[in-house]
């Protein structure tokens, strides 16, 4: 681009900066198709019969019905045009109808990572507890390792030929196919699947690896297909055969971006506990933002799964004139990080071949974007680079992956530290210091936050290493990352735990693993919110050992409103004494809050195996609270042991924008521009409408949706699909229930360069 066209963008987004253009009428985006077909789940009062339903759908004349829910939900599942769902969902005995999500692995953040064990290296596993409590004999005198527990996993299916497996698999289903063999996708390309093999390997694997409960039974339900995504009607009918074949343990890691308690997989799951299973989810891969739990791991009675790290070695930059060192986040396929003395680190703009000039034995910074990963690696390593870092070309961080192994180290950083060094830099070469650091028990980034909306409950309910997990994959093994991996850790656990307390009920089984948590803090030591943590990181040895139950394990006072003076929420807890001797049980005083006061009860007593109920009330002057989202513990002393019970209330609902977080700019292979934008609680209606900057005149979408799920949104559109080069303001709508929020920015569509873009934030 000449440099006179750039001055004049330049000016054009000064003009703009300064002057606040006229409302701009963004028109309606387009409608969707009343014949459109769409497959829904619809839920009954009552169990429903294949006649009646029949005989209800008789008068939709396009409207199939697929399957039959018998044990999981009152309910089936059909096929047919929007205008015929529609009609059906105005019938007296429809309690819900709800169009099928798509599910999938939790595979944002799937990519192998190869940081360095701890130099006194503890794994996973040796971390939660479970290679303590092998020494502990269950009521038959049995070690400890799931012997006689079956646990059902609902994922891609299985490759119940890895010789790690083999003992462990006891049959399964397949949902996505129909028959009862739940092998995993192979010979599928980039479509094949290796999750679900994954998972069941952390659970029991019983061969060269072991897993947490490598005795216990696997019973594999493919629900996800190629590719490792399937439907709520999929999922949904797999919770249905595992409450059938009466497992005792069933984990779910997958999910979607949806934060509601009221979703039919996650009705689906309570009911699987009301049956006796005790439930483990994922809290999902959205994180760090508050908002971002997905469903199923909104589930009230389920476990929902948050992600921490295990014992690692993280690669750290430091440079001058920087205040704050620099994590490095490793791509997959990426050489180990083994550089930890002073280096020179060069920048090479976007990684072409012409910018590596004088990288030689140097560390090497560029750009995201114009190149994929992988040639911008292949580049400097050839070029004689000793290793590279990629800052992004959008906010934040990112996670990405080469296509091929290369014997470099090659790592992510955010656009913020990115510029930052850049601009020390100076277009010459600087001395930078590397560290390999040791961090434990840090809540993973990508790990999904809660609160859940409508019920403001806790979620996740706990953490457990998610980070750099070794297991099973078709054919060998592999490193992986992701709440996925966090998971099966529980669910190993919640096995170990029934093997060892076969009477106890779902209900005490998570409260023995939240109430004997690790309470765990950031990397500047500061402790993570109730609504990160849960209760804390898993302690095995000492969930198996408790002598007390607290259920439930933690406490949602709901909702106060300003309107409320004085107002009052109560909630009520179940002690349980399972120690061999009386016990006497009191709460210590909270920590004073203005605005808040505690009821709670006296100190009491209980012999071993009584329980007791108890109340306790939070009484709140709203006007004296300043936050929209409170929470803490409380704390009961045993006379033993001092069991923290996270809580939490918010004030109003909390008022946050409907969107947020938008970037543009060019896509990693050149052909294409990508953008992102956040929706903390998704949109019934999203647009990127663009206009001339000059005459607000409507050129056009550059992307449009209804009911768009919560969390991060991006696409890749292709450069033919754009218009014609030049700068354009773009409008980018949400709105959810009967608000809208907006941005506009000023974005450049060209093919070789771009801009930056100036926000102007607004919220109706």
């Amino acid at each position: 681009m000449k440099k006179r066209n750039f001055f004049l963008i330049l000016l054009s987004i000064a003009i703009l900066t300064a002057f606040q253009p006229q409302k701009l009428q963004i028109p309606p985006i387009p409608q969707e198709d009343p014949q459109t077909e769409k497959v829904a789940i619809v839920l009954t009062e009552q169990p429903v019969e294949e006649l009646q339903i029949k005989n209800q759908l008789k008068s939709l004349k396009n409207t199939k019905l697929r399957r039959i829910f018998k044990h999981a939900v009152n309910g089936y599942s059909v096929k047919g045009p929007i205008s015929e769902l529609q009609q059906l969902e105005k019938s007296n005995d429809i309690q819900l109808l709800s169009e099928v999500n798509t599910y999938r692995v939790e595979n944002s953040a799937h990519l192998p990572t190869r940081y360095k064990p701890s130099e006194n290296f503890i794994d996973n596993f040796e971390l939660i507890g479970t290679e303590a409590v092998r020494g502990i004999l269950d009521e038959k005198g049995n070690r400890l390792t799931g012997k006689g527990v079956t646990i059902g996993v609902i994922d891609t299916g299985i490759d119940y030929e890895h010789p790690d497996l083999r003992r462990s698999f006891s049959g399964g289903h397949d949902l996505v196919d129909g028959d009862d063999d739940p092998m995993e996708t192979k010979g599928a390309g980039f479509r094949s699947t290796l999750h679900g093999t994954h998972v069941a390997g952390v659970i029991a694997a019983n061969g060269r690896m072991r897993g947490m409960a490598p005795d216990a039974k696997i019973v594999a339900y493919r629900a996800l297909g190629p590719g490792g995504s399937g439907t709520t009607e999929q999922v949904i009918a797999a919770i249905d055969e595992a409450i059938k074949d009466k497992v005792d343990i069933l984990n779910l890691s997958l999910g979607n971006d949806v934060n509601g308690p009221d979703l039919p997989i996650s009705l689906a799951l309570n009911k699987a506990v009301d049956e006796g299973i005790v439930a483990v989810t994922s809290s999902g891969n959205s994180g760090p933002n508050r908002w971002t739990v997905g469903s199923p791991g909104t589930a009230s009675k389920a476990i929902s799964v948050g992600a921490s790290t295990p014992p690692m070695q993280v690669p750290y930059l430091n440079a001058p004139g920087l205040s704050k060192e620099i994590r490095l986040e490793l791509l997959q396929g990426s050489d180990n990080w083994n550089i930890t003395q002073s280096e020179n680190l060069v920048f090479a703009g976007l990684g072409t071949k012409e910018e590596m000039k004088g990288v030689r034995d140097k560390l090497v910074l560029v750009e995201r974007g114009k190149l994929t990963f992988t040639e911008k690696a292949k580049n400097a390593f050839e070029a004689g680079a000793i290793g590279v870092i990629i800052y992004n070309n959008t906010k934040g961080t990112f996670f990405g992956n080469l296509e091929e192994n290369l014997p470099i180290p090659v790592a992510a950083i955010s656009k913020e530290a990115g510029l930052a060094l850049k601009k020390q830099l100076n277009k010459n070469s600087m001395l930078i210091r590397m560290n390999l650091i040791e961090e434990k028990d840090i809540l993973a980034d990508f790990s999904s936050r809660g609160p859940v909306t409508v019920t403001w409950e806790i979620k996740p309910d706990i953490v457990a290493p998610g980070v750099a997990i070794n297991s099973t994959i078709p054919g060998g093994y592999l490193p992986l990352q992701g709440t996925s991996m966090a998971a099966p850790h529980i669910a190993g656990a919640a096995a170990l735990i029934k093997q060892a307390h076969p009477n106890w009920t779902p209900a005490e089984i998570k409260a023995a693993i939240m109430n004997t948590a690790k309470d765990i803090s950031d990397r500047d030591g500061k402790r993570y919110r109730t609504f990160e943590q849960g209760a804390g990181r898993i302690q095995l040895e000492a969930a198996i050992n408790t002598e007390s139950l607290i259920v439930p394990g933690s406490l949602q006072f709901g909702k106060f409103q300003l309107a409320d003076n004085m107002h009052r929420h109560s909630a009520k807890l179940t002690v349980k004494n399972t120690g061999s001797a009386t016990k006497s049980y009191s709460f210590s005083i909270p920590k004073k809050e203005q605005g808040i006061e505690w009821e709670l009860p006296m100190s009491f007593t209980l012999k071993p195996n009584e329980a007791k109920n108890v109340e306790l009330a939070m009484k709140a002057t709203p006007d004296l609270l300043k936050d929209k989202i409170h929470d803490g513990s409380l704390v009961m002393d045993d006379g033993k042991s001092k069991i923290r019970i996270p809580y939490l209330y918010v004030l109003e609902e909390p008022d946050y924008p409907r969107v947020m977080g938008f970037d543009f700019a060019p896509a990693d292979n050149g052909k294409a521009y990508r953008y992102e934008v956040y929706l903390p609680g998704g949109a019934d209606e999203f647009g990127i409408a663009l206009f001339d900057p000059d005459q607000y005149r409507f050129v056009g979408f550059l992307d449009w949706g209804r009911k768009l799920e919560k969390g991060m949104v991006g696409k890749e559109i292709p450069l033919e699909k754009l218009p014609e080069e030049g700068l354009y303001l773009a409008k980018v709508f949400a709105k959810k229930k009967g608000r809208e929020s907006t941005i506009d920015a000023m974005i450049f569509i060209g093919k070789n360069t771009r801009i930056g873009k100036h926000d102007r934030r607004s919220g109706l």
